[in-house]
């Protein structure tokens, strides 16, 4: 095997002096800026702040709330909510009492919550609204240890059911009876106690739950913290899943670091809000920046004329500065005037469009698109890719604002450990990695060997000593012909060239070519046939039309161009819909679920062979 990366870097020590638990960072936190904004939030069309000392008062009462019902230490306390100041409260709540979360999306079927609620053995609920106790109701026999569920909009049944301001009022009148409850529920914690039961997005089988204990998020926190890329001053704007590992570091991260969260997990009002709330950071998905710069550019191409040609050349130029500024080489006289004048005209308006402050993004959860990663480099706004899995609590991995290589996801965080394996596995290996899954000692044992946690991924270490993915182990396939193929590298590749791409599935293994599944945006595909003589026609007909087919055709040709004989797409097949999260296709965290989708389109698959 390789060296790990964190020998080959000695200043990446573990990080110590890190808080006990979850709770007693919290509690640090408002000890040291209780007047602070921590959370804003939207009511109706307006924002909200409210101050950390103001969060303590509602959490406090809320986990005092628990307490009355019955929650012991370590018990788990589920949450089903989309992202929302409450979920944020639930969570505190939970770790003030001594408890685990165990995190629940929205978007999750019945039966999948029932599973996870009865595996995990919550004994309470917080439910986001009545469609989300609907789904516990309908199975209430299965889940016999939930006493209680919390509804976060509306009022309760007088039974089962409590509205969130009951949970508090009960809380603060507990309080009164007990007042050190909750700091004696605090010193009862260890940095090994529970505090987050996760349950991975089950690509294949029934999802299994990943035990995360206190130390992994303090220790994410101070590790991040200590590569002083963030301060007290940032703004985070959060919309993530909190049920996915992603999103829960980026609700601590503020915890350590003392900066505000504006906080609302409505996707469709991200672009609305970014200008309203202008942060200066926010973690997301590759397919959130894919939309963008397929949007930006597609519109500005269609303006065609002067606004295009202009578009171009400042486009054009800031990509030449950024690509001099990462090489480490001096930018010309005339370029950095050409650089300068684009970006009085142009290249400011489009940060603009995200409140003109972001410093950096971070992605993570699937591949990046290099070339969307260099475009929004150039227009100001880096895209730092970073790297982990629910089971090493989500920041393995992660690039640095002066230390930025495309195209890989940077260096470990202080205290985390990364090699690669023979057979190319990267293996991970640190305070962030998890304690085992749930119930499955045999699962456990296989992936994590001597305190290295096995990924599943494919990588190589640069002399840079930043860490670049091609693939995950399961996901490579090799056609009849005896070659391989990574198809996660080319669906990026082609979704950063064609701007109408939603989801681009390659297929090959063992067949005698490659193939792909095609699915388009709707908003830009119904914008393009709206000037192309199909006004009016709905998503299906104008997908499946032959003006479609050319213009897909042309971006596959560019797609293959640049791969290799044995990888070019022969064959591609346009779905008629896009794939969902309701469907089973894709994750609530926007990632492929790769067997799910070549199962359900294996006789489409099968044609493209005959």
């Amino acid at each position: 095997m390789t060296k790990s990366l964190t020998e080959e870097h000695p200043d990446l020590a573990v990080v110590e002096g890190r808080a006990t638990s979850v709770a007693h960072l919290f509690v640090d936190r408002v000890a040291k800026t209780p007047t602070r904004e921590a959370y804003r939030y939207p009511v109706g069309e307006q924002w909200k702040s409210i101050t950390w000392s103001e969060v303590d008062r509602r959490a406090r009462d809320m986990a005092a709330g628990l307490v009355a019902l019955g929650v012991a230490p370590e018990d788990r306390v589920a949450v089903a909510s989309s992202t929302r100041l409450e979920w944020a409260l639930a969570d505190l709540a939970v770790m003030l009492c001594g408890a685990a979360t165990t995190t629940i999306y929205p978007s999750t079927t019945a039966d999948e919550v029932l599973f996870i609620t009865s595996d995990s053995g919550s004994v309470v609920v917080f439910a986001e609204n009545d469609e989300q106790v609907a789904k516990l109701r309908g199975g209430r026999d299965v889940i016999p240890n939930v006493t209680k569920v919390v509804l976060f909009d509306g009022d309760g049944d007088g039974d089962w059911v409590v509205g969130l301001a009951e949970l508090e009022r009960a809380g603060a009148a507990y309080l009164a009876e007990h007042g050190t409850i909750i700091e004696e529920r605090i010193a009862g914690l260890t940095p090994d106690s529970l505090a987050t039961l996760i349950y991975t997005s089950g690509t294949t089988g029934r999802p299994k739950g990943v035990r995360l204990p206190h130390d992994a998020w303090t220790y994410e926190a101070a590790a991040v913290d200590s590569v002083r890329i963030l301060t007290e001053d940032d703004l985070q704007y959060l919309w993530l899943p909190l049920a996915h590992v992603f999103g829960k570091v980026l609700l601590t991260l503020p915890l350590q670091i003392g900066f505000p969260t504006a906080i609302d997990g409505r996707v469709d009002k991200i672009v609305e809000n970014l200008p309203i709330v202008r942060p200066t950071w926010m973690g997301a998905a590759p397919r959130i920046f894919e939309k963008v710069y397929g949007r930006i550019t597609m519109m500005m191409a269609g303006e065609g004329g002067v606004k295009a040609k202009l578009f171009d050349w400042a486009s054009g130029n800031a990509r030449k500065v950024a690509a001099a500024q990462a090489a480490g080489h001096s930018v010309s006289p005339l370029l950095a005037a050409q650089h300068a004048i684009g970006d009085k005209l142009v290249v400011h308006k489009i940060r603009a469009r995200f409140g003109d402050r972001v410093r950096f993004f971070i992605s993570g959860s699937a591949a990046l698109n290099q070339d969307v990663a260099r475009w929004f480099d150039a227009m100001g706004m880096p895209i730092l890719e970073g790297y982990g899995l629910t089971e090493t609590s989500a920041a393995s991995c992660v690039n640095r604002p002066d230390a930025n290589v495309v195209g890989t996801v940077g260096w470990p965080v202080p205290g985390t450990q990364v090699k690669i394996a023979d057979d190319g596995e990267v293996l991970i290996k640190g305070p962030g990695v998890m304690q085992g899954y749930r119930g499955l000692d045999d699962v456990t044992a296989e992936t994590l060997v001597d305190g290295w946690f096995h990924t599943g991924d494919i990588g190589e270490v640069l002399p840079t000593g930043h860490l670049r993915l091609t693939d995950r182990k399961k996901d490579l396939f090799k056609t009849s012909n005896g070659k391989y193929v990574a198809p996660s590298l080319i669906e990026a590749t082609f979704k950063g060239i064609c701007p109408f791409a939603s989801q681009f599935v390659v297929e090959g293994d063992g067949r005698k070519f490659v193939s792909a599944l095609i699915t388009l945006d709707e908003e830009a595909v119904t914008e393009w046939a709206a000037t192309h003589g199909m006004q009016g026609a709905d998503y299906r007909t104008i997908v499946t039309s032959d003006a479609v087919r050319e213009l897909v055709q042309g971006y596959v040709d560019e797609l293959n161009l640049g791969l290799n004989r044995w990888e070019q797409i022969k064959k591609f097949i346009i779905l008629p819909r896009d794939l969902t999260v309701e469907d089973g296709e894709i994750t609530p965290s926007l990632k492929l679920k790769r067997p799910v989708v070549i199962r359900k389109f294996k006789d489409e698959l099968d044609g493209l062979y005959d």
